[in-house]
């Protein structure tokens, strides 16, 4: 891939310019190394080199492909789709990227075989926004090395507005509120756990409807920490219906905890767009919210 930039005014090198830019230390350090080359008014110029007045910059990069990550073709639900962007709606029960319990069968995966199908240069889908394997819904992902560099900035200063529904047991006490207690793992297991020695978390809600028996919020994370929806809510004696592992109830209209990311708000980097995209949850959470007598907003269900 390729991208181009004017320069009007700065008198710096290459490597200061494209760093402006926020090309990563990273990246730069490939190019270097002869993986990418730069132009600057079509001449090929080394990162020492000058850009001096009005001139275009051009970053070259070679195509990208990890041969390791094998393609599946099963489909996937494209939200919004752009050179450099794929937002798409993860259902639940999928993995977002390669692990050791699967390799095959994951988001990436799928990914890369619609990008074959679609006769991309770059094969290496950057997420962006992961998701646990059962929860469902947005996931942001870069379709190239530059687009995940120019992005990092917003992810590093949580500068991407990620907002989720849950549906957790028991009236909240108040319609709003803000758990703040710090986040760790328990004896080495996959369950986490609030722990004193844990790391900072910070999570945000907002009552959408309930009753005495379960209610339907809204969740903003602050911090991105491994469970952390679902830690915070068990802790607060309100877990997600069916959060098996953190003592949700189970046996209602839904398999897996009730968890959908709604929405991913951020900036695209290239030409300063902010954009949102939203999807409404599954089947199975909304037929939860209906056996469990909350009000799903209209206005939710058009987006």
């Amino acid at each position: 891939m390729q991208y181009t930039w004017n320069n009007s005014k700065e008198n710096v090198t290459v490597k200061r310019f494209l760093a402006n830019r926020g090309v990563s230390h990273r990246l730069l350090s490939q190019v270097k190394k002869g993986n990418g080359r730069v132009l600057v008014n079509g001449k090929r110029v080394l990162l020492t080199d000058r850009v001096l007045g009005v001139e275009e910059v051009t970053l070259c990069l070679p195509p990208e492909n990890n041969q390791d990550v094998s393609a599946d073709y099963e489909k996937i639900e494209i939200l919004f789709e752009d050179k450099n962007w794929l937002v798409v709606n993860k259902p639940a029960g999928l993995t977002s990227v390669p692990g050791p319990s699967d390799r095959a069968k994951t988001l990436v995966n799928r990914v890369k075989g619609y990008l074959i199908d679609n006769h991309a240069e770059d094969l290496v889908p950057h997420v962006i926004t992961r998701l646990d394997r059962f929860t469902s819904g947005v996931v942001l992902i870069a379709k190239n090395r530059l687009a995940q560099g120019l992005i990092n900035k917003q992810v590093e200063e949580k500068k991407i507005n990620k907002l989720y529904l849950a549906v957790v047991e028991g009236k909240l006490p108040s319609k709003h509120g803000v758990i703040e207690q710090p986040i760790g793992r328990e004896d080495n297991q996959i369950r986490r756990a609030v722990l004193a020695n844990g790391q900072y978390a910070k999570t945000e809600y907002w009552v959408v409807s309930e009753n005495k028996d379960a209610s339907l919020i809204r969740v903003k994370l602050h911090t991105g920490r491994t469970h952390q929806i679902r830690v915070h809510f068990e802790y607060c004696g309100h877990p997600l219906f069916g959060d098996k592992l953190y003592g949700g109830e189970m046996g209602r209209k839904i398999s897996r905890q009730a968890l959908h990311a709604n929405l991913v708000e951020y900036t695209d980097p290239f030409d300063g767009t902010a954009r949102e995209v939203s999807v409404i949850p599954p089947t199975d959470f909304l037929e939860l919210c209906r056996t469990l007598g909350l009000e799903f907003p209209v206005s939710e269900q058009s987006n």
